[in-house]
């Protein structure tokens, strides 16, 4: 797989993420999103998509540093995800179980599909 296609996958799949916090804002459950819902949610989103190009861009310069780029973006994404949960916490008042939420809806979805598009590209051109 290329790496535009894979980016514009990504992409609608962030767009298709965006739905249901979206739904709950304008149907009246806004009280289940933090404050500041959509700066956790591009920031996650943006730090995956960084992550996702950077490991397809080395992965087709050079098949041998694919698996020490996919563990090096992944222990990135995660201790800057981690940084952004001490700051974030810090600056804001929010509810930490709504928080909690929010952020796994966010990161795991995010994480799964980063795994699935990744994982995608390493099969083997003969069997697709």
């Amino acid at each position: 797989m290329k790496i535009l296609p894979s980016i514009l996958a990504f992409l609608v799949f962030t767009l298709i993420l965006a739905i249901p916090p979206v739904i709950l804002q304008y149907s009246g459950n806004a009280d289940l999103l933090v404050p500041h819902f959509w700066l956790v949610f591009f920031y996650m989103s943006a730090l995956t998509l960084f992550v996702v190009a950077l490991i397809l861009f080395v992965q087709y310069k050079n098949q041998e540093y694919y698996a020490q780029a996919f563990m090096g973006g992944t222990t990135v994404k995660i201790l800057a995800c981690l940084a952004f949960i001490i700051i974030f916490a810090a600056k804001n008042k929010v509810n930490k179980h709504i928080f909690l939420a929010d952020f796994f809806y966010i990161y795991f979805l995010n994480m799964g599909f980063e795994v699935y598009l990744l994982l995608r590209n390493l099969r083997h051109k003969n069997l697709r």
